[in-house]
């Protein structure tokens, strides 16, 4: 499991990158709503929350103590749970018009499951109890 530090600093840079991409688009609106930028709804902006979150994931990923790992496995939860919402909030359909789901939308997903998945395999040493 030595690669799951590259593997966990690649799947941040992809959240990174994906939430600049389109997320959906509301054709009747001519809206393209992404990470960033929502202009004309009501989404905010959910990228910075990803942002925050991957900050606090690549400190704790590169610290080789235990309490790190630790709490490097809340902030892969709240990611991914944020990720999921943003999924759901996002692409549901409203007043009958559903949005299409753009790539950027699949890909902070496939980062955020990355990410989790670099957060329970960690690559750290235990010292053994001596008897």
């Amino acid at each position: 499991m030595r690669y799951m530090k590259w593997i966990g600093l690649f799947a941040v840079i992809l959240l990174i990158v994906s939430c600049f991409l389109p997320w959906v688009i509301i054709p009747s609106k001519n809206i393209i709503v992404s990470g960033i930028d929502s202009t004309g709804t009501n989404f905010g902006k959910p990228g910075y929350t990803h942002f925050v979150l991957s900050f606090f994931f690549i400190i704790f990923h590169f610290i080789p103590k235990l309490w790190a790992k630790r709490c490097n496995l809340l902030v892969v939860a709240l990611n991914i749970a944020w990720a999921i919402r943003n999924y759901f909030i996002i692409s549901m359909c409203r007043e009958g018009e559903c949005p299409e789901k753009q790539i950027g939308l699949w890909l902070v997903l496939l980062a955020s499951i990355l990410i989790l998945i670099a957060a329970l395999f960690p690559d750290i040493k235990l010292k053994e109890e001596k008897e």
